[in-house]
């Protein structure tokens, strides 16, 4: 017995990186999943996003452990293709009793070369894009009775992180959705949490281009991006260990909380 058995798990980002991990981590332990991505580029992000057949591979490797999945491609931009995604996959899995948010693009750009295309992507994707998710399937939590929602945030929404203004503040702002949601649906035995990871090895790091030479015109930065272990990053899997805590019994009693990941990062 799994345990995650008889549960159905609604991922976002789930074409590759922590999303895929997330999604065959969650089936090894029994549960079906609802795969959603974007599977196209987002034109102000200097790298490639997850492709159709990343997708269709996530899915492969969910079928190959004996669990069932429903690939989506979806915007999580768009509210209702998100609420038609969640239809879907309830209608072929039975419900939604785990949410993971975790779509996010990044780019690292100082203040002043952060173009208002570059902001509103990243504050779309990150922010609405979590708000969005929330809204289609929260209610399908509400009919199973509960359920557990597990929030990518990162430890640039924890401080300042230079040259990450739209991504440090849309990551502030799933942090603090996250606890007002977690007091709105504790009374219905729905637990919301974040999920701070710091360096994890998925292409989104290729988002972060540019950063020795950052460092190189403001070394006075660079003791902020030090971690206190010994690891530079770490990979996806490892984060996907702490999604499967929250979304177990094992954590039944823990909302409202930003649990970090970040190699002794925010010590520093």
């Amino acid at each position: 017995m799994g345990k995650l058995n008889e549960k159905v798990a609604f991922i976002t980002g789930a074409g590759r990186g922590q999303g895929r991990a997330h999604a065959v981590r969650l089936a090894e332990e029994g549960a079906d999943i609802i795969a959603v991505d974007v599977c196209k580029n987002v034109d102000s992000i200097e790298y490639d996003l997850a492709s159709p057949d990343d997708l269709d591979e996530t899915a492969r490797q969910v079928e190959s452990l004996g669990s069932k999945v429903v690939p989506v491609v979806a915007d999580v931009r768009d509210r209702e293709a998100l609420v038609s995604a969640a239809s879907q996959g309830v209608s072929a899995l039975g419900g939604i009793d785990i949410v993971c948010a975790n779509a996010g693009i990044c780019i690292m750009k100082p203040w002043d070369e952060t173009t208002d295309e570059i902001w509103r992507d990243q504050i779309d994707v990150i922010l609405t894009g979590t708000w969005n998710t929330l809204k289609a399937t929260v209610p399908h939590l509400l009919n199973r009775g509960g359920g557990s929602v597990i929030i990518t945030a990162s430890v640039a929404g924890a401080r300042g992180n230079p040259f990450l203004s739209a991504y440090g503040a849309a990551k502030h702002g799933v942090i603090g959705l996250s606890k007002t949601m977690a007091n709105e649906l504790g009374m219905h035995n729905i637990r919301v949490n974040c999920i701070s990871p710091n360096g994890v090895n998925t292409g989104l790091l290729d988002g972060l281009g540019g950063f020795d030479e950052l460092m190189a015109k403001d070394p006075h930065f660079a003791p902020m991006f030090t971690n206190a272990l010994p690891v530079e990053v770490v990979e996806p899997r490892d984060i996907s260990e702490t999604v499967l805590y929250l979304a177990s019994d094992e954590s039944r009693f823990t909302t409202g909380h930003n649990l970090l990941i970040d190699m002794g990062n925010l010590l520093r």
